[in-house]
């Protein structure tokens, strides 16, 4: 019979719904029953595409006289982190501060209250070298609990007050200034692999927070070194088996040191950001190589992880039929069963494949050369090598759809979502691919349409019920907040439609309302409306995704240029001034916050653009203008006589000179005269 998860959207708790637990969702009906029967919480956080959530689920959680001992001892909670962030954040600091380490699936013991005492990662079916078995956990738990509960409680709260110290921002007086940039190069680079790029060392994170600043520096200074590092990075990850050579996307990690080994599950946030960090280095660069990952990754996204409403689906799992990694590798003898001997010879020596394999037996597909390389060992010419590779790569995609696919978790998450969309646009942008600037507007309408409240608040997450309706559910946090409205104001310079930066200031205002802790002058991750946890948490350091507030302060300042009200500004550079502590000392866990503070103190440039958009002038401007990586840049246009953009102060008053297409050209807060050709527009820039 279905516990109590049967009922929820969570791919991850659905899952669960089976076992023979009796396991709670998160929520008061859980907490009430702990204090009715005097029982501790059993804890289980994870998400659907983690391996060893899955291991210990079967392991443990489908374990009838496992799932007994748990039944009869413990009210039993199941969270999706992925849903409750807040939840999650608070009790791996939990676990973090007691044990010295954390990750998922994440196993917390705690009280009624919510106080957590003990806690762990996973635990194995019986007892292992150096690693106790859940069941002897569980009876320990269990008699720490019943006979010394009182010693316990009061050893864990020092716990609780780590948590709290976490939560709380540093007062500091200094200022936000570009030293603070200048200062963080040195741990940047300090740890740079120059032989497999990333950073030195195994496991391989991508990293794309950290590379995009690294670009922001070399904008700033035009360092060779710092440019090779980015370029050699992105190069190796792309020829890397990280890279899916058939699919397209990024994995989660690597395991090893080269890329070649990855994590297999791909995360739509991981795409997300690497999209758009591919997207300015090859701005930066002009390589082929660069364009081509964005094109099979938004192939990808588009093909495998899009619902028909528009959502992007959160992740696919690593695991088929049980197997790590079973639908992406290949043997030998597969190769040659999908491929005539011709193609089969040209895969083989393409992406590396061989007899004895590089993974268990089978071969991750990698490309051991560089395109440039491998034609220089060949006969081939150029345009018919890339031709054939294209074309052997579909085929090998049809023969690997034929497999059991990974599992997909299809909730709709608007953090992530906002991610992916902000990809859509900018690549729209740059490459003039108004399909890829549709998906990103039909994303944007799926999430402002459908993933709010009756009140109009934003919500978190999104479960499909049909082809073009779904349920939305659980308030919004901050970083759902903040990623919308810096996707969309970069939604509004891929299209023009002013509508979005409208959008963007109304969600920046609840925003601001909801979430700014006025006596710190910081964001908090959730707000008033949240429920209430042991601490309000505000987690300020990037993780796998860049920090909520850190992305509030460069959305606030941009939202700033494109209306013209400084309040929102404000707001962006007091939140920094709270963050100065980490960026002088831990520059690398912050890094977004650094990109805000180059914003900040960048000579500002406005450029706007007065036409009808079919203006061959207008395109021929727009396209050089995306041409370059300009990252601290805003874009706004309209079309002459239009009084869509009423109250900009970016527009107001622009208006095409001589009935010809107009560029207005502003830096450091003064404008040039108008200019109606593309060179002039250039000059002004400093371009030629």
């Amino acid at each position: 019979m279905p516990n109590r998860l049967a009922n929820e959207t969570s791919p991850y708790l659905l899952q669960h719904k089976d076992n023979p637990v009796d396991w709670y969702p998160w929520g008061e009906d859980a907490f009430a029953a702990a204090r009715l029967f005097d029982r501790p919480i059993l804890l289980s956080i994870g998400y659907s595409s983690c391996h060893w959530c899955h291991v210990m689920a079967h392991e443990s959680f489908e374990n009838e006289s496992i799932a007994a001992v748990m039944n009869a001892g413990f009210i039993n909670i199941k969270v999706d982190r992925e849903e409750l962030p807040d939840v999650d954040s608070i009790y791996m600091t939990a676990v973090q501060a007691m044990t010295g380490s954390g990750g998922w699936p994440l196993t917390v013991f705690i009280a009624p209250d919510g106080q957590p005492f003990f806690g762990g990662t996973y635990f194995p079916p019986e007892d292992r070298p150096n690693m106790a078995g859940f069941p002897r956990v569980l009876a320990a738990i269990s008699d720490a609990y019943a006979n010394n509960r009182q010693e316990i409680l009061d050893n864990s709260k020092q716990v609780v007050d780590t948590i709290r110290e976490q939560a709380t921002p540093k007062k500091i007086e200094g200022s936000v200034d570009e030293s603070l940039i200048f200062g963080s190069f040195t741990q940047l680079v300090s740890n740079a692999d120059l032989e497999h790029g990333g950073s030195q060392g195994a496991p391989k994170f991508p990293q794309p927070m950290i590379y995009e600043l690294l670009l922001r520096y070399w904008k700033r200074t035009g360092s060779t070194q710092v440019l090779d590092i980015v370029t050699l990075t992105l190069e190796k990850m792309a020829h890397g088996g990280i890279y899916d050579q058939i699919g397209g996307g990024f994995a989660r990690y690597s395991v090893d040191d080269r890329w070649l080994v990855p994590h297999f599950e791909k995360m739509l946030y991981d795409n997300a950001q690497l999209v758009s960090l591919y997207i300015h280095a090859y701005q930066a660069t002009k390589k082929p190589l660069f364009k081509r990952v964005i094109e099979e990754t938004l192939e990808y996204v588009t093909k495998e992880m899009t619902h028909a409403a528009g959502g992007f689906y959160s992740a696919s799992d690593a695991d088929s039929e049980g197997v790590e990694g079973k639908f992406f590798v290949w043997t030998s003898d597969e190769i040659d069963s999908a491929l005539d001997s011709s193609d089969s010879e040209l895969a083989k020596a393409y992406w590396g494949i061989s007899e004895e394999g590089n993974f268990e037996g089978s071969n991750i597909l990698n490309m051991p050369m560089s395109l440039p390389e491998f034609l220089s060992r060949t006969a081939h010419q150029p345009a018919d090598l890339i031709a054939d590779i294209e074309r052997v790569r579909g085929i090998l995609y049809q023969e690997r759809s034929k497999r059991i696919a990974p599992g997909i978790d299809d909730k709709i998450l608007v953090s992530w979502n906002a991610l992916m969309l902000k990809a859509f646009a900018e690549a729209g942008a740059v490459f003039e691919n108004d399909e890829w600037i549709a998906t990103a507007e039909k994303n944007a309408r799926l999430l402002l349409d459908q993933v709010r409240d009756e009140n109009g608040l934003l919500l978190h997450t999104w479960k499909a019920t049909s082809e073009s309706e779904g349920d939305a559910r659980i308030l919004g946090y901050l970083d759902d907040h903040a990623y919308l409205i810096d996707a969309l104001l970069t939604l509004y310079e891929a299209t023009f439609d002013f509508s979005y930066v409208r959008e963007a200031q109304a969600i920046a205002d609840q925003m601001i309302e909801r979430f700014w802790d006025i006596d710190w002058g910081v964001f908090y991750d959730t707000s008033l409306e949240h429920s209430k946890l042991l601490v309000r948490p505000r987690d300020v350091l990037d993780n796998a995704v860049p920090s909520g507030g850190a992305i509030a302060a460069m959305a606030l300042q941009r939202l700033s240029v494109f209306t013209g009200i400084a309040e929102y500004a404000e707001k962006s550079e007091t939140s920094m001034k709270a963050l100065i502590p980490h960026m002088e000392q831990a520059p690398s866990a912050v890094t977004s916050w650094l990109a805000a503070v180059d914003f900040l103190r960048s000579n500002s440039q406005e450029v706007v653009l007065i036409g009808d958009e079919s203006d061959s002038v207008i395109s021929e401007m727009k396209h050089e203008l995306r041409s370059s990586f300009e990252p601290n840049r805003v874009l706004a246009g309209a079309v002459e006589g239009s009084s869509e953009p009423g109250g900009s102060p970016l527009l107001e008053g622009r208006s095409q000179v001589n009935g010809k297409a107009t560029a207005y050209v502003c830096e450091n807060y003064a404008c040039k005269l108008p200019v109606t050709s593309t060179a002039e527009m250039l000059e002004q820039l400093g371009l030629i």
